[in-house]
């Protein structure tokens, strides 16, 4: 007989772990990773400087584990939106309905990924490695939903789905969000029709 409480309780991340990441999450998304440095997170935690380093080793590792949390929970919130909407053209009018309401966070700062990937000129560097797979994700699953809606041309038109709401994320930033997101609906709803009357 194994004792599967115990050893579930020892895989979970500790209290300070999770507690780093969590201020490093909104640190790193509001102000910029190289600009938030170890110490602001380490006192806006409430954690020593030696609990960091036995926690994650290195501001690179928090910062990897930042994007990939973030891709985490990108993934979680599409499976629920597939698994809410059985119709691929349902999931992608709630994903557009989900980037509109993004943008009018009040702390809306943008896309995290590209945020990042401009923070990291490197194409080799890890955090570039972990935003190109979580974008080759996102990208398969627009693809995946445009070819079962019957769009005739799923992959042209994920990735012009794709463009359309980095355009949204960014211009909504830098610009003026309802321009942007009224010309990312305009765009996705136009993708869709094409998928509805192939």
């Amino acid at each position: 007989m194994t004792d599967e409480p115990a050893r579930s309780a020892a895989r979970r991340p500790s209290h300070a772990r999770v507690r780093l990441l969590e201020v490093a999450d909104e640190l790193f998304y509001t102000d910029g990773i190289v600009q938030v440095g170890i110490d602001r997170i380490i006192a806006e935690a409430g954690v020593t400087k030696a609990t960091f380093y036995k926690q994650y080793g290195s501001k690179d590792a928090l910062i990897l584990e930042y994007i990939t949390g973030r891709d985490a929970a990108v993934r979680q919130a599409l499976a629920g939106l597939a698994e809410d909407s059985p119709q691929p053209a349902d999931v992608l009018a709630a994903l557009v309905d989900a980037v509109v309401a993004d943008t009018a966070r009040p702390n809306f700062r943008g896309d995290p990924f590209l945020n990042a990937a401009a923070e990291f000129p490197s194409s080799k560097h890890p955090v570039r490695v972990a935003i190109a797979d979580h974008r080759d994700w996102f990208s398969g699953f627009l693809e995946h939903q445009l070819r079962t809606a019957g769009h005739p041309q799923p992959g042209a038109a994920a990735d012009e789905f794709y463009l359309l709401r980095d355009g949204a994320m960014a211009g909504s930033y830098a610009g003026d969000v309802i321009a942007a997101t009224s010309a990312f609906v305009r765009g996705a709803h136009r993708i869709l029709a094409e998928a509805s009357t192939a």
